[in-house]
């Protein structure tokens, strides 16, 4: 009678164990040959976050570059713009209001291709209440109407409100740059004696950040002065918009125009 042959369950155990062993290890192998292989291999010699940085190298192409800052921001504010017309010329029809926005929108255009931000203002616009620039100046005109011979010319009033009204403050500078620049740019007489204390005390200076260096112009009387504001609204434009640039590049102005405001 022949023997049965039996089998032996633990050397059974024992080689599905050996076989899931020597998977693993074969798993483990090729992973790390794989990372070796890969470009972004830690160990790779030619991976730059693995060498010091040397300065006399420059900066590694593939270094991130850093997040673009905004550009420095100014805000231009068109009189009685989205409010009321403002003086009006009766024999003509012609609006205070109408030209104002023309020379405000060239003055937006030329500090923005002098590299700036420029937000071009309402009268009562929401986004005056804690502006925050480099600086606001509102645009407005005078009147109409016959006063004299002498009623040409042009009227700064820089802002009251922050406090900031000494000789050496930005609102003082601010208001000496633009009365250099507006008088070299367009001949026309200053007249500091006629500021009204609706210019000193203009609404917008109590509303915006009290850190914004902030100024009222008006560029010319639109009865005398009409025919220069109507056909020379570049050289207007030019020279408020050098007025700003003045101020916010520290430029020098003659002694005359280094006013209080």
């Amino acid at each position: 009678m022949t023997t049965p042959i039996r089998s032996n369950p633990s050397r059974k155990t024992f080689s599905v164990w050996s076989g899931l062993t020597w998977l693993i290890i074969a798993g483990v192998i090729a992973a790390t040959v794989f990372t070796m292989w890969s470009p972004d291999n830690l160990f790779t010699a030619d991976n730059p976050s693995n060498k010091p940085y040397d300065p006399s190298a420059g900066f590694p192409a593939n270094w991130p570059t850093p997040t673009t800052s905004p550009r420095p921001r100014i805000g231009i504010v068109a009189g009685h713009w989205g409010n009321d017309s403002g003086a009006v010329c009766n024999a003509t029809g012609l609006t205070e209001v109408e030209v104002n926005l023309r020379i405000a929108t060239i003055v937006q255009q030329n500090l923005m291709a002098a590299g700036y931000d420029v937000d071009l203002l309402e009268e009562f616009d929401e986004r005056r209440y804690l502006y925050n620039a480099l600086a606001l100046v509102s645009i407005h005109n005078d009147s109409c109407e016959y006063i004299n011979d002498q009623a040409t010319g042009f009227k700064v009033a820089a802002s009251y409100a922050s406090g900031d009204t000494g000789p050496s403050s930005s609102n003082a500078r601010l208001l000496a740059c633009l009365v250099d620049r507006y008088s070299k740019s367009t001949n026309l007489p200053y007249h500091p004696g006629s500021i009204t204390n609706d210019m000193k005390e203009y609404h917008t200076f109590s509303e915006i950040n009290p850190g914004t260096p902030a100024a009222i112009i008006e560029t010319g009387f639109l009865r005398l002065d009409r025919e220069f504001l109507l056909q020379h609204p570049d050289l207007v434009s030019k020279g408020i918009s050098d007025g700003i640039l003045c101020f916010i590049q520290n430029e020098p102005v003659s002694a005359g125009s280094t006013l209080t405001p």
